[in-house]
């Protein structure tokens, strides 16, 4: 009887340990965009939400980035602000890649819910990572 007491109890808050904590935050872009790293993200522009850009010379699609950064050590904020530098270089790289000089109508696209913000970005903390998924459309602006 007691091994089976015991047992349900070990079951009982091993499962409660196991929930995982998913906080959401919604932080500045500015603080990443003009934060100490942004040098990473020079060569392409980034327009969230509705922000107007200078005409569309040519489009190459929409795509999404996708980053995970660990948060041992950090504030979720810290954690967060990695993530969105994360994703933001990974949308540069594939503008870089496909010939493009922008990114337009960034949206947070975590758990592929779209948010359209021109001041913030979603992010989501666990207990040891924090994530942020960013969807936008690659551009060429201008008459390049």
């Amino acid at each position: 009887m007691r091994t089976a007491l015991f047992l349900l109890l070990a079951l009982f808050l091993g499962s409660a340990a196991a929930e995982a904590r998913n906080t959401e935050y919604h932080l500045a872009i500015a603080d990443v965009l003009h934060g100490p790293d942004a040098g990473h993200l020079d060569g392409v522009a980034f327009y969230f939400g509705k922000q107007s850009a200078p005409p569309v010379a040519q489009r190459f699609g929409d795509y999404v980035a996708n980053r995970k950064s660990n948060s041992f050590g950090r504030s979720d904020q810290d954690a967060c602000r990695r993530a969105m530098l994360d994703a933001l270089i990974a949308l540069r790289d594939r503008a870089k890649e496909l010939g493009g000089n922008a990114v337009i109508n960034i949206v947070s696209y975590y758990w592929k819910r779209p948010a359209s913000s021109e001041s913030d970005y979603e992010c989501h903390a666990g207990g040891f990572v924090a994530g942020v998924a960013l969807k936008g459309t690659v551009v060429t602006l201008g008459g390049r």
